[in-house]
């Protein structure tokens, strides 16, 4: 049985992943804003095989809050060996190139409000000497692209800050997991065109599962993002400025 906790429980891909952690009957620790939305995602969970449920609501750019929220999984779980990071924005290009403010905001949440969490939690698995921490990155974080930048630089300082978090904590019997996602079918991109690269949350949920359980570093989902990503890092700068993606 796990005990994990997932930050941003109420994202389509969380609440996924969180129904296949219930079904093994693990134990669920849900973090999120919408207190109403969690009870019911909890409720649901407790009918899928969860042995045990509990919630906090969290702003997660509410550095100072953070540390009580692990206090309180910790205790309703008995301990924590997993954690999930699903949090975040769909920056809107357009605005925060335009506006600093905009810019700060979507950075707090999309990378800054990430590394905190991770801080005591690192801290914490490496003196208990095991745990499995996984974070939802993007493969807009692998190159800057002129259509999402702002928000592909919050997901690449992610992906860094995790990749140094690995090298530190391999010895400490913890894994760090870099989950990439492409294109994803969810409330938050409805008004998106869909297409062939798109895929459903249950899929994404399915991978995130199979990577943690595998203790895998890295999770293109799905999988043929990776090809995707290697090609478009490999494109010379002088010929990829003048491509418009």
């Amino acid at each position: 049985m796990r005990r994990i906790l997932i930050v941003g429980a109420t994202s389509a891909i969380a609440e996924a992943t969180a129904r296949l952690f219930a079904a093994r009957g693990d134990a669920l620790c849900l973090v999120g804003r919408d207190a109403a939305r969690l009870k019911l995602i909890a409720d649901d969970l407790g009918v899928r095989g969860a042995v045990r449920t509990a919630t906090a609501t969290l702003d997660a750019t509410d550095f100072a809050a953070q540390a009580g929220v692990l206090d309180l999984a910790e205790r309703e779980l008995g301990g924590l060996d997993t954690v999930l990071i699903a949090h975040g924005t769909l920056t809107d290009q357009s605005q925060a190139q335009e506006s600093v403010e905009i810019l700060r905001r979507e950075f707090d949440v999309n990378a800054l409000s990430v590394m905190a969490l991770l801080t005591p939690i690192a801290n914490r698995f490496a003196a208990q000497g095991f745990g499995d921490i996984a974070v939802i990155s993007s493969v807009a974080g692998d190159r800057g692209r002129l259509s999402n930048y702002v928000y592909g630089s919050a997901k690449a300082a992610v992906t860094a800050f995790l990749s140094g978090l690995r090298q530190r904590l391999q010895k400490s019997g913890v894994n760090v997991l870099t989950i990439k996602p492409g294109f994803v079918d969810t409330p938050m991109t409805k008004d998106f065109p869909k297409g062939a690269l798109w895929a459903k949350p249950e899929d994404v949920a399915a991978g995130i599962v199979k990577a943690i359980d595998q203790r895998r570093s890295v999770a293109y989902l799905p999988w043929f993002w990776r090809p995707i990503m290697f090609v478009i890092r490999s494109v010379p700068e002088f010929l990829f400025k003048r491509v418009k993606l």
